[in-house]
């Protein structure tokens, strides 16, 4: 079997710190390695930005897209790095100048569905953070 290439390890690492678990593959693993390889272990991995600014830059993106599946996940990626919601909330109420109200609309209910399934999964979850469980 290959050994993981530097890249590889590099890319899992970042998944690692932005969302706070290790990638899961799914119905297509060609795909999760290429976004690994790639997308973390290249692009994230590049200088002159932290990764809070790129998840800044991607929360941006994936909500203007109104890509709903990538939003749930970085919103979470967002509250794990320590972004608070009320940031997410403000990011999201901006871009509705950019990208129009029914993007901000379906961002703000995407964001509130988030909140509230983390705050049923242990009571409440405490202000600015996600309660300590595996999203």
């Amino acid at each position: 079997m290959n050994q993981p290439s530097a890249r590889h390890e590099r890319g899992e690492a970042m998944f690692q710190q932005v969302f706070g678990r290790e990638p899961r593959p799914g119905s297509y693993p060609e795909f999760l390695q290429i976004t690994v390889d790639h997308l973390f272990g290249e692009i994230w991995t590049r200088p002159h930005l932290s990764v809070e600014e790129r998840e800044l830059v991607a929360l941006t993106a994936v909500t203007l897209a109104r890509t709903d599946w990538e939003l749930r996940g970085h919103i979470g990626a967002a509250l794990h790095l320590g972004m608070s919601r009320e940031k997410i909330v403000e990011v999201i109420i901006q871009l509705a100048y950019y990208g129009g109200w029914p993007v901000a609309n379906n961002g703000l209910r995407v964001a509130q569905e988030v909140f509230a399934e983390l705050d049923g999964a242990t009571g409440t979850a405490p202000p600015g953070g996600t309660p300590d469980h595996d999203r």
